[in-house]
C-alpha cells in the first residue's frame, strides 16, 4: 500500500475523483477508492472495466491497480476476470495477490498458494512476478517493470504475513475480523512508530492530464420512434434497435453482451458502434463487474445485455452495484414461458422479484416496440440500477410515435364508464389482456386495461383510482412466478385501501418446452383464462 500510494500511483490527493487519477480497487470503503467491493471476488472484474475504459474509450494514461486477498481469489468471478483482461490485452491493469495463507476460518500452505497463483496467472496470459510483499525496493522495481510490458496485464504475487511486526499476532490464526484490545493496540502503534526511519513527507506524483471531458447527461432521442400501430415487432429486437439509435445520441453509450448478441439483438449496436461493444462471453458475473467498472466516475453509459434467466448468476454483483450507487442498465431478454421451445432453463420467471429487491432499482417492462424505445432512453438518463425486461415473441405495436412515457407512469389503454374490472398486464400478457377485453366487449362486459410500463416504481395512484371506478376489482396477469412479481407489487400498492380485491394470474410450477401460445394457455395466463377470471370475479 505504501509503495503504491506514495511511489507508484499518480493522483491528486485533494481530488480523489479526478478522471486523470490512477484507480485503486480494494475491499475497504474509503473516500479514495472507487468501489468497495465488499463480498470478495468482485474487485478484479470491476478493475477490468476501469482498465478497458481507460485503454479503449478514454485512451488515457491512468492505470488501474487491484489488491486481492489469496482466499478471495478462489472465487470463480476472479478467473473470469483474468481471462477477460488477458483477452483484451489490458496492459494498464495490475492485480496484486496478497498471499498470507490465513483465511477467515482456516489456513493453506503459503508455498503451495504462491505456486498455484503464479501458474494460474501465467496460464491465463498475464505477465507475472512473485515477490516478498514487504520488500519495498523489490516492489518498486516490479511495478516499474510492469509499465514496460505491452499488451499483457500484470499480476504481482506477493508473499506476506498478517500482522507483520506485531508480537504474538504476526502470522497467527483467529485474528480475522477481531478488534484488538485498546492497551495492546496502543503498544503496537508505539512499536511501529519507533521503527519509522524518516520524517520526510511523501507526496504522490501528479497524474498525466489526458483524459477527455465526458458529458453523459440529458441525452435526447435523435428522432421519434419509427413504428406504426399494428406492426409486429419483438421487444427484444426493438431494444437492440433502440440501443443502436442511442449510440448515435451519445458517443459514451456502450453495450456489453454475454455471447447472446444474435438473440438479444445487441448485435445491431455492434454493427453500428463496434468500438463501443464489449463481448464478455459466457461469464455473467464478470460482465456485470466490468460494466460497473466502465461506469465509475461517469465515464460511460453502460448497458448489459443477456438472457434474463442468466442474470441470477450475477445477483450479488448487481446487489453490490446498487449498494455503491452505481449507474448501469441491464437488459434481460427471453422472459417467461413465452420463450417457448427453448425450454425452462431459458425462461426467466423470477427476474422481477430479483430486481424488485434491489434498492433504488428502476424496472421497465415495455409492451411494444415504441414503449421499449422510450424505456431505453429513459434508462440512459436515470441514476441507479435500471432493468429492462424484453420478450422473445413478436407483438403488435399499440402506441403511436407521439405517445409519451415516464418512469412510474402507467398507461390506461381501454376505459369507459361501464367498466366492471380493471385488468393489469405488461409485456406479452398485455396483448392477451387486450384480446380478452375485445372478446368480452362482444358479450357486453366492459373491462379497463392498464399497461404498467414500470414495475418499480409502480404507479399506485393510477391503479387505485381506476380500481375504485371498477368496483374495487383488479386482475393482474403476468408471465412470471406469483412470488415477487406484478401481482404482489399491485397487492402491496393497494394494501391500505378498503374494498379492493386483487385476483392474480401467474405462472405456477415448473415450466416446460412448447409453443409460446400453448404454454400461455397451459399455465393459465392466456386470453381464455383472463376471460374466465373476469367472469368469475364478477359472479363472486
Amino acid at each position: 500500500m505504501s509503495v503504491l500510494l506514495f511511489h507508484v500511483m499518480r493522483y491528486k490527493e485533494e481530488d480523489p475523483e479526478n478522471p486523470n487519477n490512477d484507480r485503486f480497487i480494494l475491499c475497504k470503503q474509503l473516500a479514495f477508492f472507487d468501489m468497495a467491493i465488499g463480498w470478495y471476488g468482485q474487485g478484479l472484474g470491476t478493475a477490468c472495466g476501469m482498465a478497458y475504459t481507460g485503454k479503449y474509450f478514454d485512451k488515457a494514461s491512468y492505470r488501474v491497480f487491484c489488491l486481492l486477498r489469496d482466499r478471495e481469489s478462489w472465487e470463480g468471478s476472479v478467473w473470469e476476470a483474468l481471462a477477460f483482461a488477458s483477452h483484451y490485452s489490458l496492459d494498464n491493469l495490475i492485480a496484486i495477490f496478497d498471499v498470507n495463507r490465513l483465511g477467515r476460518s482456516g489456513v493453506l500452505p503459503i508455498e503451495n498458494c504462491i505456486d498455484i497463483y503464479q501458474k494460474r496467472c501465467e496460464a491465463f496470459g498475464w505477465n507475472t512476478y512473485v515477490v516478498d510483499g514487504r520488500d519495498v525496493e523489490t516492489l518498486c522495481a516490479v511495478f516499474w517493470q510492469a509499465t514496460q510490458v505491452k499488451d499483457k496485464p500484470t499480476a504481482v504475487i506477493a508473499k506476506t504475513f498478517k500482522g507483520r511486526g506485531m508480537p504474538s499476532i504476526e502470522d497467527a490464526e483467529s485474528w480475522h475480523g477481531r478488534p484488538m484490545p485498546t492497551e495492546r493496540a496502543d503498544a503496537i502503534i508505539k512499536l511501529i512508530e519507533s521503527q519509522i526511519e524518516t520524517n520526510r513527507h511523501l507526496e504522490p506524483k501528479p497524474p498525466v492530464e489526458d483524459s477527455p471531458q465526458v458529458n453523459i447527461t440529458d441525452i435526447q432521442m435523435t428522432s421519434p420512434p419509427a413504428y406504426q400501430v399494428g406492426e409486429k415487432v419483438a421487444t427484444r429486437k426493438a431494444c437492440g434497435l433502440a440501443l443502436a439509435k442511442l449510440g448515435h445520441a451519445n458517443e459514451r453509450v456502450i453495450v456489453l453482451d454475454g455471447d447472446t448478441k444474435n438473440s438479444t439483438f445487441s448485435e445491431m449496436f455492434k454493427k453500428e458502434h463496434a468500438e463501443r461493444f464489449i463481448e464478455c462471453f459466457i461469464a455473467e458475473q464478470n460482465m456485470v463487474n466490468v460494466a460497473l467498472g466502465c461506469a465509475i466516475r461517469g465515464r460511460t453509459i453502460a448497458f448489459v445485455s443477456t438472457f434474463a434467466a442468466f442474470l441470477s448468476r450475477a445477483f450479488n454483483q448487481i446487489q453490490m452495484g446498487a449498494i455503491f450507487e452505481s449507474n448501469i442498465n441491464i437488459v434481460g431478454s427471453h422472459c417467461g414461458i413465452s420463450v417457448g421451445e427453448d425450454g425452462a432453463s431459458q425462461m426467466a420467471l423470477e427476474d422481477l422479484a430479483m430486481f424488485r429487491a434491489i434498492p433504488n432499482c428502476t424496472i421497465f417492462y415495455p409492451s411494444d416496440a415504441i414503449s421499449t424505445e422510450h424505456a431505453v432512453f429513459l434508462a440512459a438518463n436515470t441514476k441507479g440500477i435500471c432493468y429492462i425486461r424484453t420478450n422473445r415473441p413478436e407483438t403488435d405495436v399499440i402506441y403511436t410515435p407521439q405517445d409519451n412515457f415516464g418512469i412510474g407512469q402507467a398507461k390506461v389503454i381501454c376505459h369507459s364508464v361501464n367498466d366492471k374490472v380493471t385488468v393489469i398486464g405488461a409485456g406479452v400478457t398485455l396483448h392477451e389482456v387486450l384480446a380478452a377485453a375485445a372478446d368480452l366487449s362482444k358479450e357486453d362486459i366492459s373491462v379497463r386495461v392498464i399497461d404498467l410500463f414500470t414495475i418499480k416504481p409502480l404507479d399506485a395512484a393510477t391503479i387505485i383510482s381506476n380500481a375504485k371506478c371498477t368496483g374495487g376489482r383488479i386482475i393482474t396477469v403476468e408471465d412470471h412466478h406469483p412470488e415477487g412479481g406484478i401481482g404482489e407489487a399491485v397487492c402491496a400498492a393497494v394494501s391500505m385501501e378498503p374494498d379492493i380485491l386483487v385476483h392474480r394470474l401467474a405462472v405456477q410450477g415448473v415450466p416446460r418446452s412448447g409453443k409460446s401460445s400453448e404454454l400461455l394457455d397451459m399455465f393459465g395466463i392466456s386470453t381464455k383464462h383472463i376471460i374466465e377470471a373476469v367472469k368469475s370475479i364478477l359472479t363472486n
